[in-house]
């Protein structure tokens, strides 16, 4: 279950990640999030950052299938 909430590996590669994936790096970029992410890992976000983080990306994923 936490598997996912772990630092990236040291040899983190942004391209070989899914859609959706690169996707909440690339919101965490944008609401200069991503560096603390890459230091400590998803769970160092508070509830509100991560969902802001999911409501950006529901909203853009929605966006994209219509």
């Amino acid at each position: 279950m936490a598997s996912d909430k772990k630092n990236p590996p040291e040899d983190f590669c942004f391209e070989e990640l899914s859609d959706e994936e690169r996707l909440k790096y690339e919101v965490a970029m944008e609401l200069g999030l991503y560096d603390r992410v890459l230091e400590k890992g998803w769970r160092s976000l508070s509830a509100k950052e991560t969902g802001k983080i999911g409501g950006i990306v529901s909203r853009r994923r929605n966006k994209e299938e219509q």
